[in-house]
Parts: C-alpha cells; sequence; structure tokens
C-alpha cells in the first residue's frame, strides 16, 4: 500500500484584515463576493473580516464569514472613529445613517496597518483592505 501526503503551499500574496460596512438587510453572498473581489484587485489575501460593532445583528456577515472560512470580529465605534482622518473615502449616506463617513476604511484601518485598497462597493455592502499587522 502506498500512501501519499500532500500539502497546499502557502498562499504567498500579503496578508490583510477586510474591514465591511453592510446595511442591516446585506446578503452573505454580496459579502463574500466582494471580499473576493477586493482580493483580486488588491493583490492581498483576506485573513479576516472586522465589522462594526453596531452591526453585530446582521446575520450576514457570521453567515460570509463562516461560507470564506475566517473569523469575524467587531470594531468599537471609537476605534472606527478614531481612524477617520486616514480614510480616503467619505459617503453622505453612511454618515447621516450610522454617524461614520468611512465604515469600512475605519473598520479595516482600526484592526490594521496601512491601507492597501480603498472602499469598493457592493448591493448593501462595502470592503476596504488594510494591511494585518501580524502577517
Amino acid at each position: 500500500m502506498t500512501q501519499y501526503a500532500v500539502q497546499k503551499p502557502a498562499d504567498p500574496r500579503p496578508a490583510a484584515v477586510a474591514g465591511i460596512g453592510a446595511r442591516p438587510a446585506a446578503a452573505a453572498a454580496d459579502i463574500v463576493a466582494l471580499v473576493r473581489g477586493a482580493e483580486a484587485l488588491s493583490g492581498h489575501r483576506v485573513t479576516r473580516l472586522l465589522a462594526p460593532g453596531f452591526r453585530r445583528d446582521v446575520p450576514a456577515l457570521a453567515e460570509a464569514a463562516s461560507a470564506l472560512g475566517l473569523p469575524l470580529a467587531f470594531a468599537a465605534r471609537e476605534a472606527i472613529l478614531a481612524a477617520q482622518g486616514h480614510c480616503p473615502t467619505r459617503s453622505a449616506a453612511a454618515l447621516e445613517a450610522t454617524g461614520i463617513a468611512s465604515v469600512a476604511e475605519g473598520c479595516a484601518l482600526a484592526g490594521g496597518g496601512a491601507l492597501v485598497l480603498p472602499r469598493i462597493d457592493g448591493p448593501g455592502v462595502t470592503c476596504a483592505l488594510a494591511t494585518e499587522r501580524n502577517a
């Protein structure tokens, strides 16, 4: 009997944290598609999702994290607000709805290092990537 061990090679792309902004009715499939699109645009691999704490009750976030096989964490409002001065984009709609003009970028910066992909939009969801601090 012969057995073969196959080891998947390590992903050479740099690691990134994905900041996610989502409307309450966001769909998990739209979050997954946007994260995969962000990876393709940036050349980075997403290692975790970070969403605002005020969206903990959005089921699509946990569903998307599960589908992607990634951990999901929530950023404190204060941390997102502290990052606003470093966010290149602003949304008047997000500011009116949440009091934060750059939710996805703010989350990415709150949990990561330097921004590597500014906010991109999908149906009811936004995504931005920052370098992973521990990678």
